[in-house]
């Protein structure tokens, strides 16, 4: 199982940061944010939603080893606890929630196998 799931995760890793990093622009649109007077946000949006993402699943699928995948399950389960902050301090949205429970799912899956 580890042999599917684990690439699987860092390949969907791969993919999200793929279109964060390349297509800021949809990103934004999908999370409802908009740019700002600068280009700061698609660069923040780039690095930080996208070409991060890339790196993490790149470097556990290099390095292959349950600990690196167990840190792709810890980046994403960072990514839920701060959507959950967000749902309790921000308030609910269905898409908030949406995002928590795949971001979630990801990170049980990951840490849940490698640990």
């Amino acid at each position: 199982m580890l042999e599917f799931v684990n690439p699987a995760v860092a390949l969907l890793s791969i993919l999200l940061g793929a279109i964060g990093w390349l297509a800021p622009r949809y990103t934004m649109d999908v999370l409802d944010m908009t740019p700002g007077p600068s280009t700061m946000s698609f660069s923040e949006v780039r690095a930080a939603s996208g070409a991060l993402f890339v790196g993490l699943g790149l470097g556990a699928l290099l390095i292959g080893t349950p600990v690196a995948y167990a840190m792709v399950g810890a980046a994403w389960a960072g990514a839920a606890i701060g959507r959950a902050t967000s749902l309790v301090m921000d308030g609910y949205t269905p898409k908030k929630l949406g995002f928590f429970l795949c971001e979630i799912a990801v990170a049980v899956a990951a840490l849940a196998l490698n640990l």
